[in-house]
């Protein structure tokens, strides 16, 4: 049973979506991200990066000792691997999904996620960057409105791609953009949320995300430092 180390945030559901999908047993092991449990030893031993999510397969393929994965992009690419589904075999398939899977992890998840920083958690409200990660997330959704015009789905046929991209799209509200805007993403995020594993990826943990953000949280999540989480002396 695959353990997985989570908090209900976009890049959480990307993977519990994906484990949904492929029907694959697994139990969550929450990671309160605002109380600072990213940080303990025993989560830094699988995801070194203090960041969730992360997973542990205690039945890799090939068999041997438990394997640890963290960042969630790397973990959709090893478990695609490992059940032979949501990422083509062929390489130019292959390598069509893992550019939009790259366009999310570098594109697409920073800037919403600057986006929804000072637009929503900074204390200080900043003109300048409200209006420049609002823009800038209005640009990525024109290119993913782009690219969806004529296809299913982002690289033809349903794949890891959509589901690392579809999270950072739930909160298109908090992010300033309207879908009907772009139709051609308002299509695909509809199909999307009809998908029952969808559904049930974006369900875990659902009563967590409840209590939302204290001065506390604040502290621990935008306060980091090189020093923070590093072993004691």
């Amino acid at each position: 049973m695959i353990e997985l180390y989570y908090w209900p945030t976009p890049n959480g559901w990307k993977v519990s979506i994906l484990l949904e999908e492929c029907a694959l047993p697994y139990r969550v092991y929450p990671v309160n991200i605002g109380r600072g449990e990213q940080f303990k030893p025993e989560f830094l031993a699988i995801s070194p990066n203090n960041r969730m999510p992360a997973i542990v397969d205690p039945d890799p393929p090939g068999g041997g000792a438990p394997l640890s994965v963290f960042e969630s992009g790397a973990i959709l690419l090893y478990l695609a691997e490992k059940t032979g589904r949501f990422l083509p075999k062929d390489l130019r398939g292959r390598y069509e999904v893992m550019q939009w899977l790259m366009w999310q992890m570098g594109g697409l998840g920073p800037m919403a996620g600057q986006n929804h920083h000072f637009s929503q958690y900074a204390r200080e409200k900043i003109p300048y960057a409200i209006e420049r990660y609002t823009k800038e997330t209005n640009r990525l959704y024109g290119v993913l409105d782009r690219r969806l015009a004529g296809r299913e789905f982002v690289a033809g046929e349903y794949s890891i791609a959509d589901m690392a991209i579809f999270p950072w799209v739930v909160p298109h509200e908090a992010q300033g953009q309207k879908l009907e805007d772009f139709p051609h993403v308002a299509r695909w995020f509809a199909a999307m949320k009809a998908r029952p594993a969808v559904e049930k990826g974006l369900a875990v943990g659902a009563e967590l995300r409840k209590h939302g953000m204290d001065d506390d949280a604040r502290k621990v999540l935008f306060g980091q430092t090189a020093a923070t989480g590093a072993p004691k002396p």
